[in-house]
């Protein structure tokens, strides 16, 4: 393919074709960003051990640039993005990451937040990032996969078991909770539900034990804590490979449930 990187030694992953698409993005990261660029990581699931290639899992990622980048280089990274979306590449549509300053990975501070960022469900831009990036931060610092560039953790400080608690907390508040009571409609199929649930078991699990860790661990976990809540969430693993729209009874009684619960832990 034209553009692909000619090293094939960079394999961050054990997915041969995430590994074709970082090469390719790499390659173009490159020649944009230049010395503005510091490293490449990434993040979620592909740090954490439970990406599922079945389930067309996110390929999460991180840029860290020397400085806040100018209008120009925006551009030419809104194009490279709409150019490897149309490539064709496999996972080239499931890029979701952001380019952050040097200076705002040092420690997350909401008012050093707006961030140029692309995901599956908004277009690249500058965008704000919340408080659920303390623990995105902190999977990075200990779990990142480097791409390109040196080891992430001499660029954030550590992220303690009590700012974990708190980020949690306040995502659950600003995020989650307005989310179950004003817009559930994208809730409705089975994956975005799937998403729904273990993200909340993981949320639970991190308010518990001030730690991270995959959704599968700490669906697990929930399933042993919470044994009546075995069935959604065996329910949540295998629904997150399946799109088609379903009822959300099941999953909006867990949701309900389980944020009650996640209050309870943050006061």
């Amino acid at each position: 393919m034209n553009g692909m990187s000619q090293n094939p030694a960079i394999t961050p992953t054990p997915h041969k074709e995430v590994n074709t698409l970082l090469r390719f993005m790499l390659d173009k990261v490159q020649a944009i960003l230049g010395e503005q660029l510091v490293g490449f990581y990434l993040y979620g699931s592909l740090s954490l051990g439970d990406f599922d290639p079945s389930a067309a899992s996110d390929v999460d990622f991180l840029i860290v640039t020397e400085d806040v980048l100018p209008q120009a280089m925006l551009e030419q990274l809104r194009a490279m993005h709409a150019e490897i979306a149309a490539s064709g590449l496999p996972y080239a549509t499931h890029l979701e990451g952001s380019y952050i300053p040097r200076a705002a990975m040092r420690r997350y501070d909401p008012a050093n937040a707006h961030h140029p960022t692309i995901g599956i469900d908004w277009p690249f831009q500058v965008a704000f990032h919340d408080s659920n990036w303390v623990l995105q931060y902190h999977t990075v610092r200990e779990y990142g996969v480097v791409v390109w560039g040196s080891e992430p953790r001499p660029l954030i400080d550590p992220v303690t078991s009590a700012d974990l608690r708190a980020a949690v907390c306040l995502h659950l508040k600003n995020f989650w909770q307005k989310t179950v009571v004003e817009d559930i409609d994208w809730l409705r199929p089975r994956d975005y539900q799937g998403y729904a649930v273990l993200t909340l078991c993981r949320a639970l699990y991190t308010l518990h034990n001030g730690e991270l860790c995959s959704k599968p661990k700490a669906a697990a976990w929930v399933q042993k804590t919470y044994p009546h809540w075995q069935p959604i969430i065996e329910r949540s693993l295998l629904w997150r490979s399946q799109h088609e729209i379903d009822d959300l009874t099941e999953s909006m009684a867990f949701l309900h449930e389980a944020l009650a619960l996640a209050q309870g832990m943050c006061e």
